[in-house]
């Protein structure tokens, strides 16, 4: 149960739309395969989404430091040793992405060597969650169209909405827009993605009170500490860190600090491994915690699901699983499904991400 090697694959799927949000858009999933091969035959899958305006990541040095860095160290090492794995991987700061795919790979290639699905050797808590759609930056009323089509078509009955716009009036319009249009009974909740300051952001809380929104995510740069924690302070509503958490560490600060008092946690960043660390810190504090979203295809939302639905802490709100709807294809050869508002775990070894090698080769870019 060695690693005998880890393949990196870069490749990219268009999206029918992109989306858009204050911090960048997305047109294309240009992201990269990693593929964790034992000795004994056994392959971990797991997708890593560059994100260069938030984390620094691109493509190629996503593929470069798994394999100049990392897979040199790793091989040889025994899957189920996740702590000389991750001991090995501190040792290079930064690079989330990279970590958190090599870590679901491992935790894929466990699994499927206990023949064990992943999210029961997590916790097992429960078999689906409830799924929230991410709705970018487009006038209020095609927003509301998209989210009656998706709550008509799917059954999804919350909803985030990425705010941080200037003139801060496109955001507030859109609120009340959703809000009137889909009725009290929807969750709605915002994200900024560091596109306001915290002051814009106590105003644009002040004219949607009484929309019944349910949180405010990383409305701010961390680094504006001050008026950030005045913010959390005075807030009606949980304010969540996204960006500015996503290691355990970060994720201490800025509780600690005031800075949010709600985190969002993503596998996608953090592997399964630092996600059970961020979620123990949570539960251990009394915070809030939510499933996020990384723009993901299906392989990352799958991983999403898998960590979310194993833990009671992370399947009590909904969480980002849906924006594969927006691609013009996909990697796994049994895509996945949104039924009655909900996404369901794979009941297989592993994660259960079989990938449909034709599509690999089709959208592979070396």
């Amino acid at each position: 149960m060695k690693i005998e090697r880890i393949e990196v694959i870069p490749y990219s799927i268009p999206y029918t739309h992109p989306l858009k949000f204050a911090s960048g858009e997305v047109a294309n999933a240009d992201h990269v395969l990693v593929r964790v091969h034992t000795d004994d035959g056994v392959v971990g899958v797991a997708d890593a989404p560059p994100r260069p305006y938030t984390y620094g990541e691109t493509q190629e040095s996503i593929g470069t430091i798994i394999e100049k860095t990392f897979a040199p160290q790793l091989t040889g090492l025994e899957i189920v040793d996740r702590e000389q794995i991750h001991a090995v991987m501190r040792r290079t700061i930064h690079n989330q992405v990279a970590k958190g795919a090599v870590d679901i790979a491992v935790w894929d290639a466990i699994g499927k060597t206990l023949r064990t699905p992943v999210h029961k050797l997590l916790g097992g808590y429960t078999d689906r969650m409830r799924v929230s759609h991410m709705l970018g930056f487009r006038p209020a009323q095609e927003l509301l169209d998209e989210a009656l089509r998706f709550g008509e078509q799917y059954g999804i009955t919350t909803f985030k909405l990425k705010v941080g716009r200037r003139p801060l009036s496109l955001d507030v319009e859109a609120c009340h827009v959703l809000r009137e249009g889909l009725g009290e009974d929807v969750e709605l909740y915002l994200d900024a993605n560091r596109g306001w300051t915290a002051n814009e952001a106590l105003e644009v809380l002040r004219r949607t009170e009484g929309l019944g929104l349910t949180m405010l995510e990383e409305p701010c740069d961390a680094k504006e500490a001050l008026s950030r924690r005045r913010l959390v302070d005075k807030s009606p509503i949980p304010v969540v860190g996204d960006e500015s958490v996503p290691t355990a560490g970060d994720a201490s600060r800025e509780l600690l600090s005031g800075g949010c008092n709600a985190i969002c946690i993503k596998t996608a960043r953090s592997g399964f491994t630092e996600a059970t660390e961020i979620l123990g810190l949570c539960t251990g504090l009394g915070v809030d915690v939510t499933m996020g979203n990384q723009i993901d295809t299906q392989i990352g939302s799958l991983a999403t699901v898998t960590f979310g639905a194993a833990h009671e802490a992370t399947s009590r709100r909904a969480g980002e699983l849906s924006n594969f709807l927006d691609m013009a294809d996909d990697l796994l050869a049994d895509p996945l499904r949104i039924i009655d508002g909900t996404i369901s775990v794979r009941d297989l070894p592993g994660v259960g991400a079989e990938i449909d090698e034709d599509k690999l080769a089709a959208y592979r870019l070396s």
